[in-house]
C-alpha cells in the first residue's frame, strides 16, 4: 500500500503497515500561512535581543567601571549552564526521537527501521566529541611540556585506591593551576615558558568552541522552522526570543570567563557568530517559504540528523565540560557552603526554565 492510496477513514489492518499510518500522520504539505511582515521582524527583533544578553557579559567584563556584582556573573554562568543541560534534553534530544525515532515515520521506514539510528547518532556525536577533547588535552600537554605522574595510576592499579602513590622528586605541583589536575608535574621548561594563562585559555577555547558548534547547528533548524511554519508561528516567535535570550547569556558568561588576554577580538567574533546564525537561518527559510516544507520526509530526516548530533555535543559539553569541571574537579571551587548553594540553584532555575520553554519550542 502506498501513501497515495492510504485512506486514513477505511484502514485496513491487513494491508496497512506502521510506515503507511506514522506517515500518513506526520508528513504534510507547507503550512507557510502568510504574516510576512511578522516574520522579517523576528529577524531583527531576535538578533538585537540576542546581541543584547551575549554580548553584556564580555563587555561588563571588560568595562570595570561598571561594577557589575560579582553574584551577577555566578547567575549568568550557572544560570547558563542549566540552559544549556535542558537545550541538549528537551530541545534536542527529545525532537530527534520525535522526528527518527523508533516511533517515527521515519524511524519505521527502510534501513530507518532496522537499528535504532537515533540513539547511535547520539552516542557518535559524544564519542567524537570526547575523542576531540582528549585530542586537545594531549596536545596542550605536549605543546607546554607537561608530563603525568604515572606512579598514581601503577598504584592505584596495583594497591588500590587506599593507598597513596609517593609522587616523584620532580613533581611540582600548584592546585591553583586547573590544568595540573590529577597529578601533573611540569617537566623541565624553556626560559620562554608561556604562562598558564595561556595554556588555561587554549583548554577552555576547545571546549567552548566544541560547545557553540553544538549550539549553533540547533539554531540553524529552529531559525528555518520559524521563516516557515504555519499555524504555530505566533506561540514560537516570542518563545524563540528568551529561547535565544538565554541562550546568548550561558555563551556570553562562558566567554567571559576565559582568559583571551592578546586575543581582544575573538569574544566578539565568537559572540556575534552565535547572534547571527540564528536570524540568518530565519532569512532564509522567509526566501524558501513556499518551497521549503520541514514536514516532509527528507527534511524530518535532515532536521532528526541535526538534533541527534547536536544532542550528543551538548549532552558532553554540559555534563563533562560544564558541570563535572566547575562542581567536582575544579580545585579551586568554593568551599562556602552558600556560594555553592547558591550555583546550584542557578543551574536548576536555567534548566527548569528552559525545560518549560520546551513545551512550546
Amino acid at each position: 500500500m502506498t501513501m497515495a492510496s492510504f485512506n486514513a477513514s477505511e484502514v485496513n489492518l491487513y494491508t496497512a503497515s506502521k510506515e503507511d499510518v506514522l506517515c500518513y500522520y506526520a508528513i504534510s504539505d507547507n503550512d507557510y500561512n502568510g504574516h510576512l511582515g511578522a516574520r522579517i521582524s523576528s529577524i531583527f527583533v531576535i538578533l538585537l535581543v540576542s546581541m543584547a544578553f551575549t554580548f553584556f557579559p564580555v563587555i561588563a567584563k571588560g568595562i570595570p567601571k561598571w561594577k557589575i556584582p560579582h553574584n551577577v556573573y555566578i547567575f549568568a554562568r550557572y544560570f547558563g549552564t542549566g540552559v544549556i543541560l535542558a537545550t541538549a534534553f528537551v530541545h534536542l534530544l527529545d525532537p530527534a526521537y520525535k522526528r527518527i525515532g523508533p516511533r517515527t515515520c521515519v524511524g519505521v521506514s527502510g534501513y530507518w527501521g532496522k537499528y535504532s539510528w537515533c540513539a547511535a547518532i547520539v552516542l557518535a556525536s559524544v564519542t567524537g566529541i570526547f575523542l576531540l577533547d582528549l585530542a586537545a588535552e594531549v596536545y596542550v600537554e605536549r605543546k607546554y611540556g607537561i608530563e603525568r605522574d604515572e606512579t598514581v595510576t601503577d598504584a592505584f592499579i596495583t594497591q588500590g585506591p587506599n593507598q597513596q602513590a609517593v609522587p616523584s622528586a620532580d613533581c611540582n605541583l600548584n592546585e591553583k593551576e586547573p590544568f595540573q589536575q590529577g597529578k601533573v608535574s611540569p617537566s623541565p621548561s624553556p626560559s620562554h615558558e608561556p604562562t598558564p594563562s595561556s595554556r588555561s585559555f587554549d583548554q577552555q577555547i576547545a571546549a567552548f568552541l566544541v560547545l557553540e558548534f553544538g549550539i549553533i547547528f540547533h539554531s540553524v533548524i529552529i531559525g528555518l522552522n520559524l521563516g516557515v511554519t504555519g499555524s504555530e508561528f505566533a506561540t514560537l516567535y516570542p518563545v524563540l526570543v528568551l529561547h535565544q535570550s538565554f541562550e546568548g547569556l550561558g555563551i556570553g558568561a562562558r566567554l567571559s570567563a576565559i582568559p583571551f588576554g592578546n586575543h581582544t577580538i575573538l569574544p566578539y567574533v565568537l559572540c556575534l557568530a552565535y547572534c547571527l546564525t540564528t536570524p540568518i537561518s530565519i532569512a532564509i527559510g522567509v526566501g524558501l517559504r513556499t518551497v521549503y516544507n520541514p514536514q516532509s520526509k527528507e527534511s524530518l530526516i535532515v532536521q532528526g540528523v541535526f538534533n541527534a548530533v547536536s544532542a550528543g555535543v551538548l549532552i558532553y559539553s554540559a555534563l563533562v565540560e560544564l558541570l563535572a569541571r566547575d562542581f567536582l574537579f575544579d580545585p579551586d571551587r568554593t568551599r562556602k557552603r552558600a556560594r555553592l548553594v547558591y550555583m546550584v540553584f542557578c543551574v536548576l532555575l536555567g534548566a527548569g526554565i528552559m525545560a518549560l520553554i520546551g513545551e512550546w519550542a
